[in-house]
């Protein structure tokens, strides 16, 4: 395998690993960028420093008691008799700093052996120099008491057990940098979380903002924060301001374009109402204007959207209660199914909806479905983001290639969806119950039903 094919397998693998341990939030990227450069000073600075500089300095004061050392051992192996080496120790403990112990002395203190704490780093480089430095000793222990070091060397005049303090070979731990250091990193790390505090509350705002204008909902938001930030905030106003006069103008067009269709139909209207009712021909007319009348509607109703519905808190559960009730006393054959999660009362679950849009969008899935079937079955699910209502009935359904173009306006269906003669209309419905689903964060999914076998829509709304 090439060194390049590796990589190409290798990296992306790697790539999407790093990518699922990212926050995802961009307030957790942010203190993330702010963590990781302190860390990583910190133990720049503790290796180096610490590690480095510390174990320079044990060196050096380790190798000044070495030399004083080899002094008083090449001084005892010099005296002529064992009375004149107890001497010179004695006369050497007070200006070297040290207590000795000679001969019988040395051995009643106990056997030592070379160890030191696995923590204390410095403590290796003092056994390092010490063995180098004098070969005669046995065995150097700075594990029994980490404030002193013991050393066991051999003379020519018995053995020599020395203690001293652990300051003279080593600088002692520095607590005081290291809690300096920790110190000024949570002093400094609070700091910048209030500025960063400071700069994501604008962004987190627009994004609010943004969410609830996706939904249908409007809130009043005025750009701050820094310059990015104010230019996305202007460029989001001037959007939702162009969106919003376009839907004004759509809808002012089309409602002139209905008024002045209507003004003619009620004319004939009348005229028709004026003339022989029994003839076969005025009755064909009249059913003609009526349904001319209810074209004008269905393109007036998607035209208008749900623009000028309020937003209000609503019951979904209870709402979808309300249109099967309000469709089975207009002799409609379908039930309404409880979430499985909610059994008994309808729970007290308020969602900020527009009202008549939602029922205008049931109604239509409940009258289509009693029109192309005999069953329908309505349920609601909750869930901790959405809540789904679904319409399905036993009707022929819509075939998987169509399903896109169904949502389309003015697009109308094959024969299998249209087998009544009555069922004509204007490829409008699920066009206008697709917006009302975009408008409120959601969308609209088509598919089979698995209990009844026709179609199933659900309209999905983001709590």
């Amino acid at each position: 395998m090439r060194m390049s094919s590796l990589f190409s397998w290798v990296l992306p693998g790697a790539r999407a690993r790093m990518k699922n341990l990212m926050p995802r939030t961009l307030y957790g990227r942010a203190a993330l960028i702010l963590v990781v450069p302190i860390v990583t000073i910190q133990l720049v600075v503790s290796i180096v420093f610490i590690q480095r500089h510390f174990e320079d300095v044990t060196r050096q004061m380790t190798g000044n008691v070495v030399r004083e050392m080899v002094w008083m051992l090449d001084q005892i192996d010099a005296a002529p008799s064992s009375e004149d080496a107890q001497a010179i120790v004695e006369a050497y403990q007070t200006p070297f700093a040290l207590t000795a112990w000679w001969g019988k002395d040395a051995v009643e203190q106990g056997d030592i052996e070379t160890r030191s704490l696995f923590y204390d780093l410095a403590g290796k480089v003092v056994i390092e120099v010490m063995l180098d430095g004098l070969p005669r000793v046995d065995a150097i222990d700075l594990a029994s008491d980490k404030h002193f070091v013991m050393f066991r060397a051999s003379t020519k005049h018995g053995a020599l057990l020395v203690l001293f303090s652990r300051l003279r070979v080593s600088a002692p731990n520095p607590h005081q940098l290291l809690v300096l250091m920790i110190v000024t990193s949570l002093v400094m790390t609070g700091v910048a979380y209030v500025f960063m505090r400071n700069q994501m509350r604008p962004i987190k705002k627009l994004a609010r903002v943004s969410e609830a204008f996706g939904k249908g909902q409007w809130e009043e938001y005025a750009p701050s924060g820094a310059a990015e930030v104010r230019a996305a905030g202007g460029a989001f106003l001037a959007m939702r301001a162009r969106i919003e006069r376009q839907i004004e103008q759509r809808t002012m067009m089309l409602s002139g374009v209905s008024h002045d269709l209507r003004t003619p139909l009620t004319r004939l209207k009348l005229s028709l109402s004026l003339m022989d009712e029994d003839d076969d021909e005025i009755q064909a007319m009249h059913d003609d204007i009526i349904d001319m009348e209810r074209l004008i509607d269905s393109f007036l109703d998607f035209a208008r959207g749900d623009a000028h519905d309020q937003v209000t808190k609503v019951n979904p559960i209870q709402l979808a209660r309300l249109c099967v009730t309000k469709a089975t006393r207009n002799g409609g054959r379908l039930r309404f199914i409880n979430p499985a999660n909610v059994q008994g009362d309808v729970p007290d679950i308020q969602v900020k909806m527009r009202e008549q849009a939602i029922t205008r969008a049931l109604d239509n899935f409940i009258s289509n479905g009693l029109r192309y079937g005999k069953d329908v079955q309505v349920s609601v699910f909750v869930h901790d983001r959405s809540f789904v209502f679904r319409v399905e009935d036993n009707g022929p359904g819509i075939a998987p290639e169509d399903r896109s173009d169904a949502v389309k306006p003015f697009v109308r269906l094959g024969a299998a969806r249209n087998q009544n003669k009555d069922s004509a209309g204007t490829g409008l419905g699920l066009a206008i119950a697709f917006d009302i689903a975009r408008t409120h964060g959601g969308s609209l999914r088509l598919g089979q039903s698995r209990d009844l076998g026709g179609l199933m829509v659900e309209l999905v709304i983001a709590r």
